[in-house]
């Protein structure tokens, strides 16, 4: 039976006394049961919530529905907050504890009864409330609804359960600390604590306390405490709890660390498993998993315990769900799978269920050696007497990939099993033709002596594999595992290792160099080339790759221009910001090194015009200077390349003294000049350029030495109508004249012409 306490802040109690206080109660409680549930008698408001609620508000503080353990008997408690007690006062609440014999909670989970039809809300009027004789769950919390409203949860609800089931097992493992959730809405706390009671075997489930609302996580004795977001960011943490928010909109409180996985690593192959069963409705694989951990669990999970042991072994656990797994023929099952059920079963195969041994006969022909042989011996299925050579056959054959193909050969090993290998070939060829083949995990499970069939078999495969399974074979992780196998990879079909070293270059760039001449010794690679060198390279690269190529170079389109690009890419670059990548030491050895190897097309031309930029702005003599600008503007026209280069050696000769670029301009041919002077003028800053007015000190300096680089072409007699047409607008002005006045005044013959240049310009009108 179980017994009822109601307990509140009352006028006059049984006693006759007032104040907090048992006020109704099952006759007959055993001696010792009031202390031992006073304790757990209080409840505290969130800081946030009203100070004086009404009775709407009063019906949105969270309720703390407790369960807990005194002396052995299962308690459940409900707190309810009251707001007023007799006296006005606020601060009043109303808690229902039940106190049961151990028996009245067999096949029910605590979490069940989170709305059952047996809690009062208010405390009874008469003093004497009548047993329990049965503790009938509220369909709320059944595990029907519970996965209908995982289903439709917001966010990855089962990413969050995984996360959840292994804190909570960790703290029951270690029989000490606390799982905190924090949400705004208890309802949503009651039904996380749910699904991890039904997620845990019964006898955990059991040893599992939990409060769906503390005002006091840090302090609360439960193992699963719920509390709300006010509540957690108020708190100390000097325990440091794992915490979890457990709604999507729960926002992170300021200062507090993130809520954590346990320690430890990845996340579990119990909670992976329980996750997924809700996923899929699985309730059977639910109980299915509680049965197995029972098997070897020490003390068993189902007998009685101390209450400060540990409830539960996390290595049975993982235990249930890999033998599940194999129960179930789930691909994911493990080598260590197979080799802990192998040892589970010998040791405790008496305690073994029936459907255990039913459903792993089943699947005998697709097992490992090891665990074949032991379902074999114990189940006296047929076929027990085969041998471990046509184990391991049967394994090759049903190996749903290259990894269990793999894994296959290393359990042969181990037991000392002949396998041959062209029948390992063979299998890795058919798994690696069809897709399904993770090189990397396949050749971390392969023993070595196996490493060349198995290898050789799988890209046999490959080569007649499809475009798609090719490409889903082919990641970039297994071209790296690849890569490393140099000596197979020499005689493996040329289509498959155009693809491994594509994938190398592609992503190496300091093996493209030498990736490209084993591509080219293949035959035709003008699509991995083109993959591999879609990174443009840098100078040194391209320099390397002509040393050691050069006729690939010569041969192949997508090399031939690599050149072209390395030189237009430093070219615009020089132009957009004014870096000096043309100018580079890598840069001009790659254009003689060009000019050398290819004297004729347009890398050769390209190269030219690289170094007829390098001649522009260095050259101390202006003749020179305008050869080599002559040459970067008599490029092919739309040459972006030309273009480019000429752009910025303008930008880099403006640097020059007004009478360096004088000398330039008159040197220059006509065209040459009208392109300088162009430049010249649209690089001035915006208010330079169109004469207005005030100007910065720098931007006067730049305008008066354009403009006395203008008068110094017209004294030599060389005409430059654009620039000319510009100065006169420039010096016009009365402010810009006086300043022109003050910049020349040591000098009387430019001065002069400045007044011709004026004069002109008032004669014609302008």
């Amino acid at each position: 039976m179980a017994w009822q306490m109601h307990y509140t802040s009352a006028r006059s109690g049984p006693t006759g006394r007032s104040g907090f206080q048992f006020v109704a109660e099952t006759p007959g409680v055993p001696e010792g049961v009031r202390a031992q549930v006073a304790p757990f008698l209080s409840y505290r408001p969130p800081p946030d919530a009203p100070l004086s609620p009404d009775d709407g508000e009063l019906a949105r503080f969270p309720v703390a529905f407790l369960y807990d353990r005194v002396g052995g008997r299962p308690l459940l408690l409900r707190c309810r907050y009251l707001g007023r007690d007799y006296s006005g006062r606020f601060g009043n609440f109303f808690a229902h504890a039940v106190v049961a014999d151990p028996e009245e909670m067999e096949g029910v989970r605590a979490a069940e009864l989170w709305q059952a039809p047996l809690w009062a809300d208010a405390p009874s009027e008469a003093h004497e409330l009548a047993a329990l004789e049965e503790l009938t769950p509220g369909p709320a919390m059944s595990p029907e609804a519970l996965a209908e409203w995982l289903a439709g949860a917001p966010g990855d609800p089962y990413a969050l359960l995984t996360r959840l089931v292994d804190a909570v097992t960790a703290v029951l493992a270690q029989g000490h600390g606390r799982v905190v959730l924090v949400a705004s809405d208890v309802e949503l706390t009651a039904r996380w604590i749910a699904v991890l009671s039904y997620s845990l075997p019964m006898a955990a489930a059991a040893r599992m306390s939990f409060v769906t609302y503390s005002a006091d996580p840090d302090g609360a004795a439960q193992r699963l405490v719920g509390t709300t977001p006010d509540v957690w960011a108020a708190a100390q943490h000097q325990g440091a709890p794992q915490w979890f928010p457990v709604e999507q909109s729960l926002a992170q409180p300021a200062g507090l660390p993130a809520a954590e996985a346990p320690p430890g690593g990845g996340e579990s192959r119990f909670a992976r498993t329980v996750a997924r069963c809700w996923r899929e409705f699985d309730f059977a694989g639910l109980d299915a998993l509680g049965e197995l951990a029972l098997l070897g669990s020490s003390p068993p999970l189902g007998s009685a315990a101390p209450a400060s042991s540990p409830a539960l072994d996390p290595g049975g656990l993982e235990r249930a769900a890999g033998l599940l797994a194999l129960c179930r023929g789930d691909s994911a099952a493990a080598p260590a799978d197979e080799k802990a059920a192998a040892a589970l079963l010998a040791r405790h195969g008496a305690e073994v269920p029936e459907w255990v041994w039913r459903e792993l006969a089943d699947g005998v022909s697709a097992m490992g050696f090891e665990l074949a042989l032991t379902v074999h011996d114990r189940a006296r299925a047929a076929g027990a007497a085969d041998t471990a050579a046509r184990c391991v056959r049967r394994a090759l054959a049903c190996a749903p990939d290259l990894t269990e193909v793999a894994r296959t050969a290393a359990v042969a090993a181990r037991a000392g099993t002949r396998l041959d290998p062209a029948e390992l070939g063979a299998a890795a060829a058919d798994r690696a033709r069809g897709g399904a083949a993770d090189v990397p995990a396949a050749l971390g499970a392969c023993p070595p002596h196996a490493l060349e069939p198995l290898l050789s078999g799988m890209l046999r495969g490959l080569a007649a594999a499809g475009d798609t399974a090719r490409a889903k074979v082919l990641t970039d992780a297994a071209c790296d595992a690849l890569y490393e196998h140099a000596a197979v990879l020499q005689s493996a079909p040329s289509q498959v290792v155009a693809l491994v070293l594509a994938s190398i270059g592609r992503r190496h760039r300091d093996r493209r160099v030498a990736v490209t001449g084993r591509l080219v010794r293949l035959g035709p690679a003008d699509a991995a080339l083109r993959e591999i060198w879609e990174a443009p390279p840098t100078p040194a690269e391209c320099l390397e790759l002509i040393d050691a190529h050069p006729e690939a170079v010569a041969a192949y389109a997508p090399l031939a221009v690599l050149p072209c690009r390395v030189f237009a890419r430093a070219a615009a670059r020089d132009a957009a910001a004014g870096s000096e990548e043309l100018t580079a030491t890598a840069t001009l050895r790659l254009a003689a090194a060009v000019r050398a190897a290819f004297p004729d097309g347009r890398a050769a031309h390209d190269a030219a015009l690289v170094q007829a930029y390098a001649e522009a702005v260095s050259s101390p003599r202006p003749r020179v200077v305008a050869q080599a600008l002559g040459t970067l503007l008599a490029g092919p026209g739309g040459s972006r390349l030309a273009e480019d280069a000429f752009t910025a050696a303008a930008r880099r000769l403006a640097g020059h003294r007004p009478r360096f670029r004088a000398a330039l301009l008159a040197a220059a041919d006509v065209p040459v000049r009208a392109r300088l002077g162009e430049r010249w003028t649209a690089d001035l800053p915006d208010r330079s350029r169109t004469g207005r007015s005030p100007l910065r000190a720098a931007e006067i300096a730049q305008r008066n030495e354009l403009v006395e680089v203008v008068l110094r072409l017209r004294r030599r007699g060389v005409p430059e109508p654009g620039l000319e047409a510009w100065a006169r607008a420039a010096a016009a002005k009365w402010i810009s004249g006086r300043q022109l006045e003050a910049y020349l005044a040591a000098e009387p013959e430019l001065r002069a012409v400045l007044r011709d240049l004026l004069d002109e310009g008032r004669a014609g009108g302008g």
